[in-house]
């Protein structure tokens, strides 16, 4: 008789998501409910409002993913407006959200889903001298010495000792999915230590270039607000911009070195993984890093692969490409929304409508995207394979850097490149896309420093909104995958606003012909070894790196009174 397991949160960075799953006397996942929590308002509260004022409001979705949100909102209204962006606001741009993103990709592996994998416990058990000798075999990084193994494990014999695990507190240590030797348990402790430190230097950049993080303050419908100079020291000049390079050199180090070697080679203990969570094989991802003012040309390359087919891509190439703005629609018929039709985002509405948690009808606060009646995945995966399929030398050389370590590690050369379309895959993804990004921040970096060397200083055009209806799109290859805002303008103000986020792609319940989402789909046939303690379903969902926050927001159905805010 099939058993019924609720995991709720199963999140780390947030809650607002809970996972049900049925699973069989074979211990296998049959069916799957993915549901978010909790209502997201923001659009209603944008009706009304000075389109330019969007993206503050909107960045208040999320506290992790807020720069994704302000980018893409100003890029919605541009496109309504049909405006030229300066070459030094795009490149600024392009820099904060390559280094959040290189900084999102650290924290989730390392912060949100490592311990999915490596049991900290046993890593007590290790020998930090072969610890730090299998750790130099892999990489040059520079914290690999057994001093700094010896220290790891000296830290964590002070958190058992005191009965305080601090944040290893929860895991499930000791679970017979756990694979790892103990001395790749302890090389795992050790770097999740230390990107504590290097992911913070992300942050710096970001809070450099956007005034603060999280909650960037520069970004305008326009362009951004960051003076260029050479001598004053409240601009941005070259003392600045050289600081932010010792960032990124620091970064390039720990991802090249650490996190694109650790990711197969803990992989490698878990090649089971890559026959689990697949689930929906279809793939979208968006072009970002837009290197022109008018959004036509851009250094990392987007579009929709189906069914796992890379023959199959089709590019998506510009801010105004009419396959993608077509192709988006919202279904409520398993969400807590009045009416069930699919809509266009333009046409979209967020009127709530709460049943309680129904297996076959409404269960969840997230709707169901579809690009052309399909379901996709978006995310890391998406890019990769989107990347690959286009072309772009440098997903294709780090993914053959990452199956290499694979295959070295496992010795097993026989490792197929389908093999991605899976559980363990997606964390592969993931860490070639860091590196992609890493690459990317670079060469962003550069460029505005040359483009600053021809004598051009503009950071922003002044918006000029016209009478009657607009509609645009903004778009943006965010940590999770491809994000959207869309909005409808009439006479200067917002008429309707609807944001389709990574979390929606993936997390969404059935669609309106009731076809799972990524988040349910990747969890059917996936084993469960004790349904108390369900790690198998954690490392699943934990793959696609879950933030509900920005997919959904709060409701109170008893319309008691939380707190009161005036707006100016």
């Amino acid at each position: 008789m099939a058993k019924r397991i609720t995991v709720d949160p199963i999140t780390r960075i947030e809650g607002h998501l809970r996972i049900d799953v049925e699973v069989g006397d074979d211990g296998i996942i049959s069916k799957a409910w993915s549901s978010g929590q909790m209502w997201r308002g923001i659009e209603k509260i944008l009706v009304g409002r000075d389109p330019r004022e969007a993206w503050s409001y909107t960045q208040r979705f999320c506290g992790v993913c807020t720069t994704v949100h302000a980018i893409t909102s100003v890029r919605a209204v541009e496109n309504a407006l049909g405006m030229d962006i300066p070459v030094n606001a795009q490149l600024i741009r392009n820099i904060i959200q390559t280094a959040h993103a290189v900084q999102d990709h650290i924290v989730h592996f390392y912060h949100l889903s490592a311990v999915d994998w490596v049991d900290v416990v046993s890593a007590l058990s290790a020998d930090p001298v072969a610890t730090s000798k299998l750790a130099e075999s892999l990489s040059d990084w520079s914290l690999n010495g057994v001093h700094e193994m010896r220290a790891v494990q000296e830290r964590l014999k002070t958190f058992v000792g005191s009965g305080q695990l601090g944040p290893f507190a929860s895991g499930y240590w000791g679970h017979p999915a756990m694979k790892l030797p103990p001395e790749v348990n302890l090389l795992g402790v050790a770097h999740y230590l230390q990107a504590l430190d290097v992911q913070n230097l992300a942050n710096k950049i970001v809070a450099i270039l956007g005034g603060k993080t999280p909650h960037i303050q520069n970004v305008a419908v326009g362009g951004v607000s960051n003076s260029i100079g050479h001598d004053a020291p409240s601009v941005l000049n070259i003392e600045r911009l050289m600081l932010i390079k010792n960032f990124i050199d620091k970064l390039d180090h720990f991802v090249k070195s650490a996190y694109l070697t650790d990711v197969p080679a803990i992989g490698a203990f878990y090649l089971d993984w890559a026959g689990y969570g697949g689930g929906v094989n279809n793939y979208l991802s968006v072009p970002d890093c837009p290197t022109d003012v008018k959004g036509e040309k851009f250094d990392l390359p987007g579009g929709y692969i189906e069914n796992a087919d890379l023959a199959t891509f089709k590019p998506i190439t510009n801010f105004n490409d009419k396959y993608f703005r077509d192709g988006v629609a919202e279904s409520s018929k398993h969400a807590w929304y009045e009416g069930s039709e699919s809509l266009h985002p333009y046409k979209g509405t967020t009127e709530p409508q709460y049943t309680d948690f129904q297996d076959d009808g409404k269960y969840s606060w997230i709707k169901a995207p579809t690009f052309y009646g399909k379901r996709a995945e978006v995310g890391p995966l998406a890019d990769v394979l989107t990347g690959v399929a286009s072309g772009h030398a440098g997903y294709k050389k780090y993914l053959d850097n990452v199956m290499g370590t694979l295959k070295a590690v496992s010795k097993n050369p026989d490792i197929p490149l389908a093999a991605v379309h899976s559980t363990i895959g997606r964390h592969a993804a993931r860490t070639v896309r860091c590196s992609v990004m890493m690459d990317t921040l670079k060469d962003q970096w550069q460029k505005l420093v040359d483009n600053i060397g021809t004598g051009d200083l503009d950071t922003f055009n002044a918006p000029v909104f016209p009478k009657g209806e607009i509609e645009g799109v903004g778009f943006h290859a965010a940590p999770r995958g491809a994000l959207s805002h869309w909005v409808v303008i009439d006479n200067g103000k917002i008429k309707n606003y609807q944001a389709v986020v990574p979390s929606t792609w993936n997390a969404g319940p059935r669609d309106e012909n009731d076809v799972p989402g990524p988040y349910e789909a990747s969890l059917i046939g996936n084993p469960v070894a004790d349904p108390e303690k369900p790690l198998e379903v954690l490392r699943t969902i934990h793959s696609f790196d879950p933030c509900i926050a920005c997919a959904i927001h709060m409701v109170d159905t008893k319309h008691k009174e939380i707190v009161k805010v005036k707006a100016l």
